[in-house]
């Protein structure tokens, strides 16, 4: 039996919902809510060490906004996206 709505996610495992989040906002081509999950998938996966993956996913993502740089999402992402790609710059210089 399938869940066609976003109360079914509780009942699904937890690793899976922010994919799932991205997936949707996707689909439904809003920008601010993939930003926010993108950014939540980033965090977690900077905490699993995967970095790599979190710049990847977040940079583009990050790179679709040409405007509201003072919004709370926007900086949240920006300010993540930064200490993500740190050590990169540290380590070129």
């Amino acid at each position: 039996m399938g869940c066609s709505n976003i109360g079914c996610w509780r009942y699904r495992p937890r690793r899976n919902w922010r994919s799932e989040a991205i997936a949707v906002a996707r689909r439904q081509n809003a920008k601010s809510w993939e930003l926010r999950a993108a950014t939540s998938l980033a965090r977690l996966r900077r905490q699993q060490g995967r970095q790599q993956e979190s710049v990847a996913l977040l940079a583009p993502i990050l790179g679709w906004f040409t405007e509201g740089f003072d919004t709370a999402d926007l900086k949240d992402a920006k300010a993540l996206l930064d200490k993500l790609t740190e050590p990169a710059i540290a380590a070129e210089g």
